[in-house]
């Protein structure tokens, strides 16, 4: 852990400390005056941020640029701009022509086509883009296993066995950790062929630890081993871990995470608006619940409910500012290590 870390959060309040474990949909209108607010530790852009997707109108560079600039500006703290740039089905800016010529391809396309040299040369070329943007955080690689041409995820994987992703996710955290561009590994521990947990509760009855231990996990501890400093973790219900939670709110999953597979930089939720969370847990819950079950950081729109209710769970013994404290600390030091607090 880097040592100002330790000195930057000895010098914030309580509320300071409650917002930088939230990364949180950019609000089209306040955005600046939300950073102010509730001391926010990050946005997650989506394409609306970048233009109009009924004309296919994009913003020019220049403007999206200013918008994050007028954010981090209104930061105490530099925040995480966050993005799906994926490639293939989930591209966020580079969809729009205004930005980039042509949006960037799957990565199982990239791969078929030149390997592990072409997935680091796409992998630069993302780094360039969404930096020139000022975007630090892409949420990618997807660490999924899928063999199922039908199945929501299959596309958004690597298409490959589990060794040959695993190496995949390795060379894709390398170029990112080079470029000084946060990654996100995701979904853990993998959706494997399951629904789509966006729409409702998806629950995997099938798979056993062992298959995890010798397939799923292989494409995380990949990305790991290289150094990923962030893990999002997927809402599905894994029966063999945890048949009464979503793993984004199970300390099991968290404690596999972290014992078994040795991930020690910020855990991160999926999107806690999901329908796989809120047919789960309704209202103002799930901030404090996934806090409870080991997340640092939060991802939600909804984070004027959810940023009050963590206060009143501190203040009512639920959370303890030292768990508060785990987490932000994590936090400022995956921002320190990659230059975003300088």
């Amino acid at each position: 852990m880097n040592s100002r870390a330790y000195q930057i959060l000895g010098s914030m309040s309580l509320d300071e400390k409650i917002g930088q474990l939230f990364i949180v949909r950019c609000p089209q209108k306040g955005a600046a005056e939300a950073v102010r607010k509730y001391h926010l530790g990050g946005f997650t852009l989506y394409a609306v941020d970048f233009g109009d997707d009924k004309t296919g109108i994009g913003k020019t560079p220049e403007e999206v640029r200013r918008e994050i600039e007028s954010y981090q500006a209104a930061s105490e703290l530099p925040m995480f701009v966050a993005v799906d740039e994926e490639g293939g089905n989930v591209v966020r800016a580079s969809r729009f022509a205004s930005l980039r010529e042509t949006p960037f391809e799957a990565p199982a396309t990239v791969f078929s086509r030149g390997g592990l040299d072409a997935l680091t040369a796409d992998t630069k070329a993302k780094c360039k883009f969404l930096g020139s943007l000022g975007i630090n955080l892409n949420y990618a690689p997807v660490c999924d296993l899928s063999f199922d041409s039908t199945n929501y995820i299959y596309h958004r994987t690597f298409g490959q066995d589990a060794e040959t992703s695993a190496k995949c996710a390795a060379a894709i955290v390398d170029e990112m950790k080079r470029m000084r561009m946060c990654c996100s590994l995701k979904h853990f521990p993998g959706y494997g062929d399951n629904v789509d947990t966006h729409t409702g509760i998806a629950r995997d009855k099938k798979r056993t630890k062992g298959d995890f231990e010798s397939s799923d996990y292989l494409p995380f501890l990949g990305g790991i081993n290289a150094g990923a400093g962030m893990v999002m973790v997927a809402h599905i219900i894994v029966d063999c871990m945890d048949a009464e939670r979503p793993a984004s709110l199970s300390p099991e999953v968290h404690r596999i995470l972290r014992k078994e597979l040795g991930f020690s930089g910020v855990i991160v939720t999926d999107s806690l608006d999901m329908g796989g969370i809120t047919q789960f847990t309704g209202g103002s819950e799930a901030a404090v619940a996934a806090l409870l079950a080991g997340n640092d950081l939060l991802c939600c729109s909804s984070y004027e409910c959810q940023i009050p209710a963590v206060r009143a769970a501190i203040a009512d013994g639920t959370l303890t500012e030292r768990r508060i404290d785990e987490s932000v600390l994590r936090i400022l030091d995956q921002k320190i290590n990659l230059g975003i607090i300088g």
